[in-house]
């Protein structure tokens, strides 16, 4: 094969310096059960940017190098470096998923079933313009299904159904989401429309409240009204929702979502208690938009947890078959449930601008950005 193979790679060097370069490697051979693949879209998500930007202040980024080469150079603050001292001087391949066509593969019945065939991947290094991957990572898309509308097949779908099977799993009927006007959050409103389960949508704009109710939610609320608690309480008086998912992280929203169940969960109890309602209520933190310290004003008895949530965990939790059935029906459904979409498009030297940075980087509702590597 003539052509070369390049990949986005992000690097944190001794001197507090985050550096993000594209650089030239060999296009590999697949082993028994691989598949290399022409990777022709890989979405840019909120967890990309975690592996992409660490801990570096990107108010301080720098361009340098050339329009087919462009450099990225940033400061990593003092007090972050211990955080990321295992990574120092390691360049880290970037991107958790894509899709694309797959050009060469392992002799394993597997990996020769998929030769010529559009598939979506992950396991990470999808800035690239070749890649190997296990079939395992694959997924085969479906007839007629094209690798952008694949692009986005694992992180946010999977995400989404591993959030209403762990609903299921721990006991709950209901569910609240924060950041709901997210990618993840249509799709999860979907899912939750078809498969009849109660959504309370978390959202702070009323642009974003009037795009959910558009797309069919019955319960949104505005974090930033002053009728918050009180919507609030009143959505989950009506769902019954004791499960939460929140991108957020920082800041009071966990402790005001367990405020507002207790208090919906406890409106008919008569006797009091200093210990609260015995029912269990859960916050899930499955992000980090708002990087600051998680706040709890404990208003809401005893009976609560607030957890990290990360997909290949809950995946293992759930179990195979569980798993199986979600990636069956991402590719049944990728073109509507699961269809993601995407504002911009740029090439991996134009991931590697200061204007599109500027924007992908404020990880805003509405602004996503697919990066096309073959071209």
């Amino acid at each position: 094969m003539s052509d070369t193979n390049i990949e986005l790679i992000s690097t944190i060097s001794e001197n507090n310096q985050l550096e993000l370069a594209l650089r030239e490697i060999e296009i590999p051979e697949p082993g028994e059960n691989d598949v290399i693949i022409r990777i022709e879209a890989a979405p840019i998500n909120p967890s990309d940017l975690g592996v992409m930007f660490s801990m570096a202040d990107m108010t301080t980024a720098k361009q340098s190098g050339s329009a087919e080469r462009p450099v990225i150079t940033a400061d990593v603050p003092a007090k972050f470096m211990g955080a990321v001292k295992k990574r120092i001087g390691k360049a880290i391949p970037v991107g958790n998923e894509g899709a694309g066509t797959v050009i060469a593969a392992g002799s394993s019945a597997a990996a020769q079933a998929l030769m010529g065939k559009t598939v979506a991947f992950i396991g990470g290094g999808s800035y690239r313009k070749y890649l190997r991957a296990n079939v395992q990572s694959c997924l085969e898309l479906e007839a007629g299904t094209t690798a952008v509308e694949g692009a986005s097949s694992f992180v946010n779908p999977l995400t989404s159904l591993a959030m209403v099977e762990t609903m299921r799993a721990e006991g709950h009927k209901a569910i609240v989401h924060a950041a709901a006007a997210s990618n993840l959050g249509q799709m999860l409103n979907r899912i939750c429309i078809a498969d009849g389960i109660d959504l309370v949508n978390i959202v702070r704009k009323p642009e974003q409240e009037a795009l959910l109710r558009e797309q069919g939610a019955k319960y949104v609320v505005n974090s930033s009204s002053d009728s918050f608690m009180a919507d609030l309480t009143q959505a989950l008086i009506e769902t019954g929702a004791t499960i939460a998912f929140d991108p957020i992280g920082g800041g009071k929203l966990a402790s005001d979502i367990l405020t507002c169940m207790e208090a919906a969960v406890s409106r008919d109890i008569t006797e009091y208690s200093v210990y609260g309602s015995t029912v269990f209520k859960q916050v899930y933190i499955y992000g980090g938009l708002d990087r600051g310290p998680i706040t709890l004003n404990r208003a809401f008895g005893f009976a609560w947890g607030v957890n990290g949530f990360l997909l290949f965990n809950a995946l293992g939790k759930l179990g195979n078959d569980t798993a199986a059935a979600m990636r069956k029906r991402v590719a049944a459904e990728i073109k509507t449930t699961f269809a993601s979409s995407y504002t911009h498009e740029v090439s991996l030297a134009g991931a590697l601008k200061l204007d599109s940075m500027a924007v992908y980087g404020k990880q805003a509702t509405g602004e996503k950005f697919l990066i096309k590597p073959q071209s």
